[in-house]
C-alpha cells in the first residue's frame, strides 16, 4: 500500500476534437501497453468537447474535475502527477491544453504552448525554421473568406504544378490533395477548408520520404534510426497513413552522409524550437542529396506499429525505458 502512495499518477491523455479522435485512442493504448506499471499508476483519459472522462478498472469511468484535473475513485478524491499527451491534433496538439496543464501546474510530455501551435501551423512553422536556413518547400496562406488574394495564375507561376493542397492548422492527413493542374485548384482548396480555415499551397517536391524521431533529457540526446516510407499512393495520405498502403522501412536505405546530415538537422530543429519529449520530423531527400523538412509532429502515433515505436526497437531500446526517461526528465 506504501509503494502504491509512492507511485506517481501518469494520465495518458486521449481523444480530442479533431477527425483523427479514434487513431489517438489507439496511440493511448500504444502507451498504456508500453508504461511501467510497477513504477506507476497509468490511467487513460479521454478528452472530446466537454466530457473528459478517466477510464477506471471494470470498465468504469470517472468525470475528470477540469479545476485541477483530478477525479474520484473509491471515494477518493485523486490528483495526476504528469500528463503524457497523445492527442493528435486540437486542442492537444496546437498549445491549448498545455496552456490548460501550465494554468493548474501539471507537467506534460509535449512541448510548451508557442511551439506547439506554431508546429501545429504548418505555414508558420515552415516559414520560423527558414530564417534559421531549414530547406522547406515553398508555399503560399490562403484564409476562408480571402480566396480571392491568391489567384490560380499566381499558384501556378509561384509554386507550379503538381503541388499539395493542405490544411495549414491541422494534426491529420485529411484535407490534403495533390494537384495536377489549375482545374483542380478550387475543389481541392474547398475540400482543405472543410478541414481548417487556413490553407497552404505547397511545393511539391520529389524525392524519398523519411521520418525520424527525437528526444532529449537532461542526460542523453537520442535521435532514433529514420524510417523510409514507400507508398504506391499519389501521397502519403489517411489510407497509407492508417490502413497498411505502405511500405515502411527502418532504418531507411539512406547513404551514410545523409544519414549523418539527417541526424544533425533534427537535433538542431529540435534545439531552434527548445522542445520537450518526443517528437517525430518528416522529410523529403533528392536525388542530388537535398534534405528539406516537410513537417513536425509534436504527438507523434504510439500503436506498436506506429514509426515511434517501430524506430525505438530498431535502436535496441524499449518504448518503457524511453517513456520513463521523458517522464523523469521533469521530476
Amino acid at each position: 500500500m506504501i509503494m502504491e502512495q509512492l507511485k506517481r499518477n501518469i494520465a495518458i491523455v486521449c481523444g480530442g476534437d479533431s477527425s483523427e479522435h479514434d487513431v489517438s485512442l489507439r496511440s493511448a493504448q500504444g502507451l498504456y501497453s508500453f508504461f511501467d506499471k510497477e513504477r506507476y499508476n497509468v490511467y487513460i483519459v479521454d478528452i472530446k468537447g466537454q466530457d473528459w472522462h478517466v477510464e477506471l478498472p471494470g470498465g468504469l469511468t470517472a468525470r475528470i474535475d477540469r479545476n485541477d484535473f483530478s477525479f474520484v475513485e473509491d471515494g477518493k478524491a485523486k490528483l495526476f502527477d504528469y500528463a503524457y499527451i497523445t492527442i493528435h491534433g486540437t486542442p492537444g496538439e496546437n498549445g491549448i491544453l498545455q496552456g490548460y496543464f501550465d494554468l493548474i501546474g501539471l507537467p506534460y510530455s509535449t512541448s510548451g504552448v508557442l511551439v506547439e501551435a506554431m508546429t501545429f501551423d504548418k505555414f508558420v512553422l515552415n516559414q520560423y525554421l527558414r530564417g534559421y536556413g531549414v530547406s522547406v518547400a515553398d508555399s503560399l496562406l490562403i484564409r476562408q473568406g480571402y480566396e480571392e488574394l491568391v489567384s490560380d495564375d499566381e499558384i501556378e507561376q509561384r509554386i507550379g504544378m503538381p503541388c499539395f493542397v493542405k490544411p495549414a492548422a491541422d494534426g491529420s492527413s485529411f484535407g490534403v490533395s495533390k494537384v495536377k493542374n489549375k482545374d483542380q485548384l478550387a475543389p481541392a482548396i474547398r475540400k482543405a477548408m472543410l478541414e481548417s480555415p487556413e490553407i497552404m499551397v505547397e511545393q511539391f517536391l520529389e524525392g524519398t520520404e523519411i521520418s525520424i524521431g527525437v528526444y532529449k533529457t537532461h542526460e542523453k540526446s537520442v535521435v532514433l534510426p529514420a524510417t523510409e516510407v514507400v507508398t504506391t499512393n499519389e501521397f502519403f495520405d489517411y489510407d497509407a497513413k492508417y490502413n497498411g498502403q505502405v511500405k515502411e522501412i527502418t532504418p531507411a536505405r539512406l547513404s551514410e552522409d545523409i544519414t549523418r546530415r539527417v541526424r544533425e538537422i533534427t537535433s538542431h530543429i529540435y534545439d531552434i524550437l527548445h522542445c520537450n519529449g518526443i517528437i517525430r520530423i518528416d522529410y523529403i531527400i533528392s536525388k542530388e542529396g537535398k534534405i528539406s523538412m516537410l513537417e513536425v509532429n509534436t504527438t507523434p502515433g504510439m500503436t506498436p506499429t506506429s514509426f515511434i515505436p517501430q524506430q525505438v526497437r530498431a535502436a535496441g531500446l524499449s518504448m518503457t525505458d524511453v517513456l520513463t526517461d521523458i517522464v523523469e526528465n521533469q521530476f
